[in-house]
């Protein structure tokens, strides 16, 4: 018994009160605070958390004693370390080896895409989490190619697969750019602000993608100017804020809000208009010299980005249409290089070639496709029902606020709802509010589809306005034919006057004009290539602007409009329509600058004529 455990408070010295023991000090070392991702922003400070993170405090003195910051970091080899001090070879191995991880950053990914163009594709974790949400998820039910699906039966993918594509090959391209030249010392920060920008860069397309923002939008609200790169930076922080992704984003790394806005611009161009006029450099997510990252997703400088990469490849796959550029070459040839104060990804100069290809291809999907005639006028036809029924169709927004199609841009909860099912939403309505919609769409369905009269264009391009094209319908339906004959009198609202641009991405410039090259035995100069040193068979003109007329009705008055058109053509000046011999074979020889003579240039001038008269004058 004498063994036994005594009370407390039988121990001698002891009180009768408990005593709180005092709290021992702890031997656990205190972590280390973890500098910046971005090591190109580290002090000297930043520098040695950095090393005595990795257990290599022991070298922390010889860094700050050199005053090593994070730009530094990148140009340390064995002879420099060796100057500083650390003698031993394999302690400055040690050190390179962690120093390297701060630029071979390739993301551990989380997640395979089998993508029919690019194959597998492995995206970071930060990616899925963007990916994963009801904002991204929407673009599955959104069109690649709006109405041209009526017209190309394989033109069946969506958006979702598009954006997919293009933030994989913007992180192939900056971490292309990143392990050929690691003196640009690009972070971990800037790749995954270029893949989230790839990715998101078509959040803010509506039904049936460029139908809704340059046909629906601007006759629906002709007061706004609203684009949907303007829709995807605000559909961006919709979707950061309502999937509470910011905490996951600093756990990646990223910088808030420097790092939003930085994605944001490389997808709309600087935030601030107004404010950035005046600047020499007005975007704030990324400081001048890191410039070259702003031309990878939407390039403004030449339109060489990886948007048109994807879309070139997928697109062409899907319409059976063949694809001339291959951008993984281009990724081959990829430099950054100084150019007017800025830094520039730029090309090989035996690339020249290539690049006018990818911008020829870029302008025979416009044609053979993006604007086929049939495509066109389904797109018209669509928008004419979408318009009819924007007052009736309610989508719950905000607050509970409801919205119609064309006000839901105004609130990113409801547009998130709005997509290509708005279609059979109104074609299976039952409403009578609804039924001339429905009959539109009907029509649609079934193939009863407005009739092309034929194109035109004008002598040079014009800026065409809304105001412009109704008054072009109503002068339509008074161009009574000078042959007479016809006794049917149409009406202005029977005529669907379509204009459409075509050029090399940046109007009647040659965007050729804005790439500079550089050769193989001088890495320190680039050069600008002229389109007469290239090849004389390159287009005299980067810009044209085509004219197309439909009617319609079906009946017999179908003809008579056609002649109508041929007639409308011959008083505005306009050039003669391709079949104009065919369809009113006795206007055409009325004007006498569509006479059918063979040399005829541009112009209407008689080459051939004037070469025969010339021979004729010569033997005289």
């Amino acid at each position: 018994m004498d063994n036994r455990k005594r009370p407390l408070a039988a121990v001698a010295g002891r009180s009768d009160s408990f005593k709180t023991p005092e709290k021992r000090v702890s031997m656990v070392p205190v972590p280390v605070p973890v500098p910046d991702s971005d090591y190109t922003r580290w002090g000297v400070e930043e520098t040695c958390l950095y090393l005595r993170r990795e257990g290599l405090g022991q070298w922390e003195d010889a860094f700050r004693g050199q005053r090593i910051s994070g730009v530094g970091l990148g140009y340390l080899g064995h002879a420099e370390l060796e100057k500083m001090g650390i003698e031993c070879l394999g302690d400055r191995l040690q050190i390179l080896i962690t120093l390297r991880k701060l630029w071979q950053i390739e993301a551990q990914p989380s997640k395979v895409f089998n993508d029919p163009i690019h194959g597998h594709i492995e995206l970071h974790p930060l990616l899925i989490k963007i990916i994963d949400t009801p904002q991204f998820q929407r673009l599955r039910n959104i069109k690649q190619l709006g109405g041209a699906y009526f017209v190309f039966p394989g033109a069946s993918h969506n958006r979702f697969e598009h954006s997919i594509g293009v933030g994989h090959l913007a992180g192939r391209l900056v971490q292309a750019l990143n392990k050929r030249q690691p003196e640009l010392l690009i972070s971990h920060r800037d790749i995954l602000c270029v893949q989230i920008a790839g990715l998101c860069h078509d959040l803010g397309h509506g039904p049936f993608s460029h139908m809704f923002d340059s046909m629906f939008i601007p006759k629906a609200r002709p007061d706004i100017s609203w684009k949907h790169e303007k829709a995807s930076v605000v559909m961006f922080d919709h979707l950061v804020n309502d999937n509470d992704l910011k905490p996951v984003m600093k756990q990646h790394g990223l910088m808030l809000p420097e790092d939003l806005d930085f994605i944001k611009e490389q997808i709309a161009g600087p935030l601030e208009t107004q404010a950035g006029q005046g600047k020499k450099w007005p975007y704030k997510g990324r400081p001048e010299d890191k410039s070259f990252l702003y031309e990878i997703v939407a390039n403004k400088r030449n339109g060489i980005d990886v948007d048109k990469w994807d879309y070139f490849a997928r697109d062409c796959c899907h319409l059976g249409i063949q694809n001339n550029f291959d951008y993984r070459r281009y990724m081959k040839f990829a430099r950054v290089f100084d150019v007017d104060g800025q830094k520039n990804i730029c090309t090989r100069d035996k690339e020249v070639g290539n690049l006018y290809d990818m911008f020829h291809t870029r302008n025979c999907l416009h044609r053979r496709a993006y604007q086929h005639k049939v495509g066109n006028i389904i797109e018209t036809m669509i928008t004419e029902a979408f318009l009819k029924a924007d007052p009736y169709i309610q989508i719950e927004g905000s607050q509970g606020k409801m919205f119609t199609l064309s006000t839901a841009i105004d609130d990113m909860k409801a547009y998130t709802k709005l997509t290509d099912h708005v279609f059979e939403q109104i074609l299976n309505s039952s409403s009578q509010e609804l039924a001339e919609p429905r009959q539109i769409l009907k029509n649609v369905i079934c193939r009863r589809l407005y009739k092309c009269l034929g194109q035109t264009q004008a002598e040079k391009p014009m800026k065409v306005t809304q105001e412009m094209t109704k008054s072009w319908e109503e002068k339509l339906s008074r161009s009574f034919p000078q042959s007479g004959g016809h006794d049917v009198e149409l009406q202005p609202e029977d005529f669907v006057v379509t204009v459409i641009d075509l050029d090399y991405g940046m109007k009647e410039k040659n965007p050729i004009n804005n790439v500079r090259f550089y050769c193989k035995n001088d890495l320190t100069k680039v050069i600008q290539i002229r389109k007469n040193q290239v090849s004389k068979f390159l287009p005299e003109q980067f810009a044209e602007q085509l004219i197309r007329v439909y009617y319609k009705k079906t009946d017999e008055s179908l003809e008579a409009a056609k002649k109508y058109f041929v007639q409308w053509c011959m008083d505005m000046n306009f050039s003669k329509p391709q079949d104009g011999d065919i369809i009113a074979p006795e206007l055409t020889p009325l004007k006498s600058s569509w006479s059918n003579h063979e040399g005829e240039d541009r112009g209407g001038n008689n080459l051939a004529l004037n070469g025969q008269k010339a021979k004729t004058q010569l033997f005289k």
